[in-house]
């Protein structure tokens, strides 16, 4: 359907159109969760109508609009992209409201989301939440190179000091340092099934993979910046205010070396919101597992009873 004056791609599936509609937000960005949403979330479709929406730039939403490849992304453009998704589906499915979900990147969007509309939305429910640039760069980079040294690990060391503190113009120097967390993360969390990483057949064609991992290049790279001059420069969800008018849900893996512990807590302390919850997951990472989707779960029955 034609969002932002392009077709975007978007599912919208469940048992009954009578349930909760939770809106789910992709990190990345260029990362739907298209491809493996029955395997992630298909038992939730009893409860829940759960639309997956593949973000401009990403997808299949980047492979019916290749000739925008030089366009340049921009948070407020996604997130009115997400504003008229999010319309579409109240008028859809009948509905004053839906439940928005957003991990990592797709958790900046979100807020946006939110900041934008908050009538449109029954509930924030954030994991993996990127707050500002400043503050999760330097806190993820100041903890890998104590968890390396910790270790022994002379060579992470090595490569982590190369890079000197955030921010940087190179953009290869995110990648570098998202590999090293993923590392020390691994050590302490638990791995999620292997099964969830299968594509759907729809998605496992030749084409559709192309297209999934050029949107994935495109995106990383409108994310950095060549000059880190890309969108990863303008997130400072603060400088949008910390009132909402919606219930506020941030879940948090204990172990999260991307967007920490310490920093999303400050943020989470800084929210004034009709209802506000922090949940804290032990031997969980930036990743979703068992534990980040179950309770992810847990929060959105906890909402649908309200």
């Amino acid at each position: 359907m034609s969002i932002g004056g392009i077709e975007q791609w978007m599912t919208i599936r469940g048992a009954s159109c009578a349930n909760p509609v939770v809106l789910i937000v992709h990190g990345g960005p260029g990362n739907p969760m298209t491809p493996y949403a029955s395997k992630l979330y298909g038992a939730w479709e009893k409860e829940f109508t759960l639309v997956q929406w593949d973000q401009r730039g990403a997808g299949r939403t980047f492979g019916r609009n290749k000739g925008s490849a030089d366009e340049t992304l921009t948070v407020e453009r996604m997130a009115k992209d997400g504003v008229e998704v999010a319309e579409y589906l109240t008028h859809r499915l009948g509905k004053q409201k839906v439940i928005l979900k957003g991990g990592s990147w797709g958790s900046v969007l979100a807020v946006h989301m939110a900041k934008m509309r908050p009538d449109l939305f029954a509930a924030y429910v954030g994991t993996s939440q990127l707050i500002s640039n400043r503050d999760n760069s330097l806190a993820s980079y100041t903890k890998v190179l104590e968890r390396a040294r910790a270790a022994g690990d002379s060579k992470t060391v090595a490569t982590i000091e190369a890079l000197g503190p955030p921010p940087w113009k190179n953009p290869r120097n995110f990648g570098i340092l998202r590999r090293a967390t993923r590392l020390y993360e691994a050590k302490v969390t638990d791995p999620a099934p292997a099964a969830w990483w299968t594509r759907a057949p729809e998605y496992a064609t030749a084409q559709a993979a192309a297209e999934y991992e050029a949107g994935e290049d495109y995106a990383y790279l409108q994310f950095v910046g060549m000059e880190g001059d890309g969108m990863l420069r303008t997130i400072d969800l603060p400088k949008l205010g910390t009132r909402f008018d919606m219930p506020v849900y941030l879940i948090q893996g204990a172990e999260d070396l991307v967007t920490t512990k310490e920093v999303t807590k400050a943020y989470f302390d800084s929210i004034v919101a009709p209802h506000k919850d922090h949940i804290l997951l032990e031997r969980v990472g930036h990743d979703p597992n068992t534990a980040m989707l179950d309770a992810q779960y847990k929060v959105l029955k906890s909402i649908r009873a309200r």
